[in-house]
């Protein structure tokens, strides 16, 4: 009954394109709403749906739409290599260990990240509004969710608030992402206020480690926020090429 529903929820999705919480509640009258967010959940884990607000959307739907945006909108971002940022998250996982003060940034794999810690006692802060709601859900953890301008492109809070509240913070193990990664131009992302976020964890943080998925090798967005040298562990889905492992090994930097 269960495998048939959620079945069938996600051919009525695929068949649509999109549709509202409020149209599945009609279409399976039996279950409760709760119950239908949770169907929902399980799809999207399974990468056959993307939540968005109030519904739900296909995954080929949205891969059939034109990805312009200077990093994207977050719902699609979320669609690009999700087999790769699971990947990472579980490579990502096992380096959070309880009892240490963990920074998650925002993204699409910090997602997967999120959603892998549900034991464990672990002081995080974040800066991603979805990542606190994800990591709510272990009652074992203590969330920290910073203060700061919202960008609703990756449900992330930056700018002079944000610096403010990491100031009074310490972090012991930093997960951060990145957008691209060149070797002119190291790890790059897109906003400046992002930037200067990430930088200042960065130099806070004992240990560094950038979750990036091969998708971003040889792209530069506009603000370079760190270097080989300043990471500590790079964690990625693909084995990398000769030159980027040659730069990690003279920058000290562990590639997993």
């Amino acid at each position: 009954m269960l495998k048939d529903r959620r079945q069938s929820i996600s051919e009525i999705i695929e068949q649509r394109g999109e549709i509202s919480l409020h149209e599945l509640e009609a279409l399976f009258p039996d279950v409760s709403s709760m119950t239908i967010r949770r169907d929902l959940d399980y799809l999207e884990t399974e990468n056959k749906i993307v939540k968005i607000k109030g519904g739900a959307k296909s995954i080929s739907h949205l891969s059939r739409s034109l990805l312009h945006e200077i990093e994207g909108d977050y719902v699609q971002r979320k669609i690009v290599n999700a087999e790769g940022k699971r990947i990472i998250a579980e490579k990502a996982a096992p380096l959070a260990e309880s009892g240490r003060s963990i920074f998650i940034d925002a993204g699409s794999t910090m997602m997967q990240l999120a959603r892998l810690l549900k034991i464990g006692r672990y002081p995080i802060v974040t800066n991603a509004v979805n990542v606190a709601m994800e990591l709510s859900q272990n009652q074992s953890a203590t969330v920290n969710l910073i203060g700061g301008a919202l960008n609703r492109r990756n449900m992330c809070v930056s700018g002079a608030g944000a610096l403010d509240h990491m100031r009074h913070i310490n972090i012991d193990i930093a997960f951060i992402a990145a957008s691209g990664y060149s070797v002119e131009d190291g790890f790059t992302n897109g906003s400046f206020d992002e930037y200067e976020l990430k930088r200042y964890v960065i130099q806070k943080a004992k240990k560094t480690v950038i979750l990036m998925d091969s998708t971003k090798l040889g792209k530069t967005m506009p603000y370079t926020f760190c270097n080989p040298e300043d990471v500590d562990i790079l964690i990625m889905d693909k084995e990398p090429d000769e030159t980027l492992r040659a730069i990690a090994n003279k920058a000290g930097m562990t590639i997993m």
